[in-house]
């Protein structure tokens, strides 16, 4: 196996066990994932499945990461709201 599929594979297992202790924390956090944040996960999960093609895969990634960020901006936002 190459290095590149070594790191795609360990990339993608970090993120899988995240997304599982994410959802077994669930009961005990009281903000639940959001919709557009299940987006931007999939969109970097996307990225480094394409990571092969780097103007894909960079670009997928970019891309979740930006919506992770716009989420992050929406959540702070009401949360000030309601305090």
């Amino acid at each position: 196996m190459e290095t590149r599929n070594i790191y795609i594979a360990i990339s993608i297992i970090a993120l899988v066990l995240i997304a599982v202790l994410l959802f077994l924390k669930r009961k005990n956090i009281k903000h639940t994932l959001t919709p557009l944040a299940g987006l931007a996960f999939s969109f970097v999960i996307a990225g480094i499945i394409f990571g092969e093609e780097r103007i894909i895969g960079y670009s997928l990634i970019g891309f979740g990461i930006l919506l992770s960020v716009i989420d992050i901006y929406k959540n702070k936002k009401v949360s000030r709201i309601t305090k």
